[in-house]
């Protein structure tokens, strides 16, 4: 949510930062900006739009010249976006500029203070009153004895005043080769050059220029220069600073041939679901192996219960989650909203491990999750993407999904990686519990197969886009399924959503009758999952009522059913495969149908309007 890039070096700094922005707008795009140092001024571009349509223009009809600057592009929190609430933000002596992500939440009382102080200001922001805040401790320092590191001390001071989140990026005229960034609670990073250095929020703005990054811890301030860069924390003024490699190359990030990096990623998903595979499954055992979860044999036989905790489209997949691991290791699963299980005072028994899912590894949701169990002495896992993400680091143990960067704000790839790895992690628990060795073969055999059955559904989708042109102009969706493919249903109603802007539900299908299926008529179609698997009669049943209301209906159904296309409009097959893994395939269609429907509607799938990538404020 929001992306921050900040660049100290030799080359100009606007093409850097401009470079970087585009490969973070899809963290936030209501508005851009870029703040560079140069002959003892700061000089500030910044617009309303998407980077393209605003600031690129702005820069290149009144250029910016300077070797150190910063940039942001916008998820908009507090104040409309607006060139004004756009950032960077300039402090009252319009000496420090500052980027920021994150919420200020006492700002109103700090606002007020400074007002009365004399401070005017110029948006409805949160991250101006930071900006004034900053200045105003900049020159408390300055008017004392002047030190080579004030703008790092101003810094410290302010946010010492701060409740709340923030990942920023400072710079000041007085001090023009140094950035200075922090973070609480919202990512921050720094790049490591040759004669030249970063900061961004996300490795995907720097990729391109290098492959070492330090990875901020919260209250971590670091002060960047071109030849090096120290980092203190502001509760213990020292810091563990580790310089990581990036496991990912800049045409990783790229769009390539694809029209959208939506489409790019489902098209991927054979890839990314054989690197969920790789190195972990272990036909010997008949289990899968894991090197990160740091628990022993012992330990995990002694779990008595797990909670997932998860938002959004993981929240999707700990559902699903919560099917494979009560049936394979016959363990009690509960899956809680993240953002509910920190609020709540749920009891936890002794032996009860927390599992978190996240793409990003920053969720802010799902790492409070995290520390709450761990605050009450719970072991915590977690299930990420992001090598490196706070999640990562803060958990007891885990595992990477390897699914690659994923740009698309809406996810595919990643959620489909997800549940690779929480089937392993079933058949990894189930085996030392009650799972047979033959079981567990042909579980393990299935998702090997996997790949190979997904590569022919993406064959399908000149045939998807017909069918989803066809119903591109409905107004309302049902998503049904039972069983498995339940969370499915509700995965696809949420990606409909998410890019056409079409009201989508998704439901059990036995769950219409009490109610929902008052909805139904002949304008509002339904999207139905009745693959051959032990619901398949029951879920033909609840199908039959929708049918007799006139309900226009698209299935998603095993290859080779003849009964289904007696009733229904349209079928899409699915390949054979265990019923457990079903919910793997049917994924991939219903990805396809959102998109040729969002595209029909003329709509932008990368940028979905209201939506960033990663949430990182609450």
């Amino acid at each position: 949510m929001c992306g921050i890039i900040g660049y100290v070096g030799k080359k100009a700094a606007s093409p850097v930062l401009l470079e970087g922005l585009r490969r973070l707008e899809y963290r936030g795009y209501d508005s851009s900006g870029v703040a560079v140092l140069g002959n003892s001024t700061v000089e500030v571009r910044k617009k309303k739009g998407k980077i393209d349509e605003g600031l690129a223009h702005e820069i290149q009809s009144r250029p910016v010249n300077g070797d150190v600057g910063i940039g942001h592009t916008r998820w908009a929190t507090h104040g409309p976006p607006c060139d004004e609430n756009s950032h960077p933000h300039l402090d009252q002596s319009e000496k420090i500029a500052v980027v920021h992500n994150g919420v200020i939440e006492n700002f109103d009382v700090l606002k007020q203070r400074l007002l009365k102080a004399g401070h005017q200001f110029h948006s409805t922001t949160d991250t101006e009153v930071l900006a004034h805040l900053i200045g105003e401790h900049y020159a408390k320092r300055r008017s004392g004895k002047s030190e080579s590191n004030t703008l790092t001390l101003a810094v410290c001071d302010a946010l010492r005043e701060v409740i709340g989140t923030y990942g920023l990026a400072v710079i000041c005229t007085e001090q023009p080769d140094v950035i200075v960034g922090a973070r609480r609670g919202s990512p921050l990073i720094i790049g490591i050059g040759d004669g030249e250095n970063f900061l961004a929020s996300d490795a995907n703005a720097i990729v391109a220029h290098t492959q070492r990054v330090v990875y901020l811890n919260d209250y971590d301030v670091a002060t960047v220069t071109r030849a090096r860069f120290d980092v203190m924390n502001l509760g213990t003024d020292t810091a563990k600073v580790q310089i990581s490699q990036l496991e990912f190359q800049a045409e990783d990030s790229q769009r390539g041939d694809f029209e959208h990096f939506m489409l790019k990623e489902i098209f991927e998903q054979p890839r990314t679901v054989e690197n969920a595979l790789r190195g972990r499954v272990d036909h010997e055992g008949a289990t899968a192996r894991f090197g990160g979860l740091n628990m022993s044999s012992a330990e995990l036989r002694s779990i008595e219960r797990i909670v997932i905790a998860a938002s959004g489209t993981s929240w999707h997949a700990a559902l699903v989650g919560e099917y494979l691991i009560e049936e394979f290791a016959h363990l009690p699963v509960e899956v809680e909203f993240a953002h509910e299980f920190c609020y709540r005072n749920a009891p936890l028994q002794r032996d009860t491990v927390l599992l978190v899912l996240s793409q990003s590894g920053e969720t802010a949701d799902t790492l409070a999750a995290l520390r709450e169990a761990k605050r009450r002495g719970h072991r915590a896992l977690a299930i990420v993407n992001v090598v490196g993400s706070t999640i990562a680091r803060e958990s007891d143990g885990g595992i990477y999904m390897h699914a690659g960067p994923e740009i698309g704000v809406a996810s595919t790839k990643a959620f489909v990686s997800t549940l690779t790895v929480l089937s392993l992690l079933a058949v990894h628990l189930g085996r030392m519990r009650m799972l047979s060795a033959g079981r567990a073969q042909e579980i393990l055999k299935a998702l090997e197969a996997a790949p190979k059955q997904i590569e022919a559904l993406l064959k399908q989708n000149e045939e998807i886009k017909r069918i989803a042109v066809k119903y591109a102009q409905a107004e309302d969706f049902f998503f049904l399924s039972r069983g498995y493919n339940f969370p499915i249903a509700l995965e696809g109603a949420l990606k409909l959503k998410e890019i056409s802007y079409i009201h989508a539900e998704g439901y059990s299908a036995a769950e219409m009758k009490h109610g929902p299926i008052a909805l139904i008529d002949s304008k509002t179609p339904t999207v139905f999952l009745v693959p051959q698997d032990s619901m398949y009669d029951k879920t033909m049943a609840n199908l039959a009522m929708i049918r007799a209301r006139k309900g226009p209906i698209i299935a998603i159904a095993t290859e080779g059913d003849e009964q289904i296309r007696k009733v229904a409009e349209d079928v899409i097959y699915l390949p054979k495969t265990i019923e457990p893994l079903n919910p793997i395939l049917a994924s991939v269609p219903l990805q396809l149908f959102a998109y040729h429907i969002a595209t029909a509607r003329g709509c932008d799938v990368d940028k979905p309007r209201n939506l960033a990538k990663s949430v990182t404020v609450e």
